[in-house]
């Protein structure tokens, strides 16, 4: 995948940097790396960073590595693992070399921080969390010194030592830097950065029982790839100090700019890991890859291409401000590259059964029709008539508005890619509910306008005869405020985010479409024509059963509409 095949390369402040860079000499080309915690499945706004590392060591030809932060055991899987690994090719990036993960580095990071130790820059630290929450101070009161700051080399080298050997319970003590507890930036005031925690990690084991953080590992990491620029999100800003200070303090030959963007924040969804994992435990959703999910894979099982995603990470910009982007734009940039890249074909999701009273075998005809219309290479397939059709009820009205262009007692209009027809007779149960329209054709217009008439209205139909039975899954939104976890209560507390799921987030139907589908392979897309976007399910959908079809997008903002 280039990025010259999907979007136009757009200036910022981050592209502005590099060419500075490489013009001046600092660096002779860019190594950029996408760091993902393996405690969750991505999601939209990971897919923004995604395209900017890659894209940025594509369009400059540098690198771009792929890095796991492994450094919280107790969250991460190999599950999710493996899942950000197919995601990242699925959106057509492919990172240089082998994946690489912090663990890879364990040994060196605790090298460097007996080294940070013998120069009196790191101390162990016994206070207990709670404790020094009170000494750490905040943003109107300086920090205390920790009790334990003044221990010798030799002392905090022995306990260091001897919280590696696994001598210390959980949570007992810590190793800290020795910064300045009075800086106004909370991050400087001797951060932690090795804590004691048993837990078995997905790669080393039981082999430590003590893990680095992260503002720690990063850097370092960082520093052994020789990362050029490190791009991050805008709330890692007060954390550029840290970064800074270790590198500066650490025998390594490499000192990687960081440089922070703001995240894409996206209304009607929520991007939390914490919150999208309650959505799953809960079982609110059917997965991490439900369609309605914000993650890389729900998005993609839903039937948004890579192309689409990559074009809204482009629409959304990169800069310092704020970045909050509406859904509609998503579902934009998706609806724009499945226009011209899906095949269409007409589908039912509602039918009305149509009996075509002079039908006549052997002598109705039916038509070819193209599978999209500024693309022959598609090729066509065989529209069948039959004495049965089935047209969606929403094209049929008694006694219709004004302006109506579809069918109507007495009234006429055209089948796709077939006959003009006229609706003749309204059959009804006993409830009053439409189950029959008794239509005549007019044999001389296939592919040919009435003589003497004008048809305005169009619709699409299936044949009852030839057409197949598909499920349907009618996706929505999964929300029905724009910032489900920022609305508060009479109180200022803020409300559960959950009790604003939609709940007509998914309808399943049973519909009918062209039998040219059948054999559709999973993850087929397709357009069914005056409907939306469709495609056959990545996981329940069977080649030649029956087909499963999760809706995509409409070929409209109907959100606008109701707004």
């Amino acid at each position: 995948m280039s990025s010259d095949n999907t979007t136009p390369v757009t200036s910022n402040f981050i592209r502005s940097i590099i060419d500075d860079d490489l013009a001046t000499g600092k660096h002779k080309g860019i190594i950029t790396r996408f760091p993902p915690e393996p405690n969750g499945y991505l999601h939209i706004g990971h897919a923004k960073s995604i395209c900017l590392n890659f894209g940025l060591a594509e369009d400059y030809q540098g690198k771009c590595n792929l890095r796991f932060d492994d450094t919280n055991p107790e969250k991460e899987s190999v599950e999710y693992a493996e899942s950000i690994q197919a995601d990242i090719k699925w959106l057509g990036y492919q990172w240089d070399g082998e994946v690489k993960w912090a663990s890879d580095y364990f040994d060196r990071l605790y090298a460097f921080a007996e080294d940070l130790i013998r120069a009196g820059k790191a101390f162990v630290c016994e206070l207990t969390a709670e404790q020094m929450r009170e000494y750490r101070g905040d943003f109107s009161r300086p920090g205390q010194n920790s009790p334990y700051r003044e221990r010798s080399v030799e002392e905090n080298l022995d306990l260091f030592r001897r919280m590696k050997a696994g001598e210390f319970p959980d949570g007992s003590r810590t190793l800290r830097l020795k910064i300045d507890m009075s800086s106004p930036n909370l991050n400087l005031r001797d951060p932690v950065f090795y804590r004691i925690r048993r837990a078995h990690h997905i790669r080393t084991g039981d082999k430590w029982c003590i893990y680095p953080m992260y503002d720690y590992t990063h850097c370092i990491s960082d520093a052994v790839e020789h990362i050029t620029h490190s791009l991050c999100t805008l709330e890692f800003e007060a954390h550029r100090p840290l970064y800074d200070w270790v590198l500066d303090n650490v025998e390594i030959d490499c000192h990687p700019q960081q440089i922070e963007f703001s995240r894409a924040e996206l209304l009607y969804a929520v991007t939390s890991k914490r919150k999208l994992n309650q959505l799953v435990t809960e079982g609110l959703v059917s997965g991490w890859d439900d369609p309605r999910m914000p993650t890389v894979s729900g998005m993609r099982r839903r039937g948004y291409s890579p192309e689409g995603i990559r074009l809204f990470a482009q629409r959304c910009g990169i800069s310092k401000s704020e970045n909050v982007m509406d859904y509609s734009v998503l579902e934009g940039a998706v609806r724009e590259t499945l226009e011209a890249g899906a095949p269409r074909v007409m589908a039912v999701l509602d039918p009305i059964k149509v009996t075509l009273t002079n039908f006549e075998p052997g002598v109705t005809g039916s038509r070819a029709a193209p599978f999209h219309p500024h693309h022959p290479e598609f090729g066509e397939r065989e529209v069948p008539i039959a004495p049965v059709i089935y047209i969606d009820r929403e094209d049929f009205a008694e006694v219709p508005p004004a302006g109506w262009q579809r069918l109507t007692a007495g009234g006429e209009v055209r089948l796709r890619y077939s006959y003009v027809i006229k609706c003749d007779e309204v059959i009804k149960d006993a409830e009053g509910r439409i189950t029959e329209l008794k239509c005549s054709l007019d044999p001389a217009t296939l592919g040919q306008n009435p003589v003497g008439r004008k048809v305005k209205g169009v619709i699409h139909w299936v044949s009852a005869e030839h057409a197949i039975e598909a499920e349907v899954r009618l996706y929505d939104r999964l929300f029905t405020v724009e910032r489900p976890d920022a609305v508060r209560g009479e109180g200022g507390e803020y409300v559960d985010f959950k009790q604003f799921i939609n709940p007509n987030s998914l309808k399943v139907v049973t519909g009918y479409v062209e039998a040219c589908v059948r054999d559709a392979a999973p993850e087929t897309r397709y357009q069914f024509e005056r409907i939306g976007y469709f495609v056959t399910d990545r996981d329940d959908h069977l080649p030649g059963g029956k087909p499963v079809f999760n809706r995509t997008v409409g070929l409209k903002d109907s959100w606008a509409k109701q707004g």
